[in-house]
Parts: C-alpha cells; sequence; structure tokens
C-alpha cells in the first residue's frame, strides 16, 4: 500500500513539482487526528493541513486549514465571493473528491474545486497536505499548492 500512488502524487510528479511522501499511522477516528499526525511526521502542527470540502452558497469549495485550527465559516464565505459557508456532506465531499474522509487531497480530485488556503500557509517554506489515502501525507511549498490548485488564500482559520 505504501508504494501505490494517487492520483495528487500522479499530479505532482506529471508536473514535475518538488514534492515527498511521508507515511504514518495513526486512527482517523482518534480524537485530536491532525495534532497526531503532525506528532507521527515529527514536524510542527502548523505546518500540517486538513483538507474540508465546504459549500458555499450551494456550491463545493474546498477549504485548508491548519490541523491547529477550526475552519472560520463566515471568512470562507466571504472568501470565496459568497455569503453563506456550510461543511458539505461526508458523501458528497467522498463523491465530488473521488478520495474519502480522512484521506481527502487539495491536489488531483476527481472535480476540481475551487479552493481557499489558508493564509497561514505562506508563513512556512513547506506544507503537509494529505496525499490522497489515510497515511499518507505530501510535502510541498505553499506556492506550489495554491499554484497547482488554483487557490485564494485568505485567513479563514481561527488559531
Amino acid at each position: 500500500m505504501a508504494g501505490q500512488g494517487t492520483p495528487a502524487t500522479a499530479l505532482l510528479t506529471k508536473r514535475k513539482i518538488a514534492h515527498s511522501t511521508h507515511p504514518y499511522d495513526v486512527s482517523p477516528d482518534a480524537p485530536n487526528y491532525g495534532a497526531l499526525v503532525a506528532a507521527a511526521l515529527g514536524v510542527p502542527p502548523a505546518r500540517v493541513f486538513k483538507s474540508l470540502v465546504t459549500e458555499v452558497d450551494g456550491g463545493l469549495t474546498v477549504a485548508v486549514v491548519p490541523v491547529t485550527g477550526e475552519l472560520d465559516l463566515k471568512a470562507l464565505a466571504a472568501a470565496a465571493g459568497g455569503k453563506r459557508a456550510a461543511m458539505a456532506d461526508r458523501t458528497v465531499a467522498e463523491r465530488a473528491t473521488g478520495y474519502v474522509r480522512g484521506g481527502i487531497s487539495p491536489l488531483g480530485q476527481r472535480k476540481r474545486l475551487p479552493t481557499i488556503v489558508d493564509a497561514s500557509a505562506l508563513e512556512h517554506p513547506t506544507v503537509y497536505v494529505s496525499a490522497g489515502r489515510r497515511g499518507l501525507q505530501l510535502q510541498l511549498t505553499p506556492t506550489d499548492l495554491v499554484a497547482l490548485t488554483g487557490a485564494v488564500t485568505a485567513p479563514i482559520a481561527t488559531r
């Protein structure tokens, strides 16, 4: 399983984007999952980002926020140019992205969704995001993440 690529890793390889993969072993149902992933990787939690599929004014949008904070739905709606944001249904999120909860990557999704990356990502030389399956993270520069997803950056996380 560790040797299998994902749509996210395939995209990075195809585009010749510098990245590295980092396996870890943390139960996706564990409380404080993100902090446990950061600890397993041996990196500061502020550099590990989670991908959350949301609905902004009825359309799906991906929010990429640090595992150390929570998504501010009002800030997300404003950054996306909408009025109201809510978390998307798990089944809808999985169907739209082609990934399962706990392994949703902002990269290589089945359908490219509008993406907002929390501005704090730009404070780090590299960040970690899901590689597209549970137990595997990608490390890449935040500028590559933003460019590949066509993301907007905005302060969308509470600290």
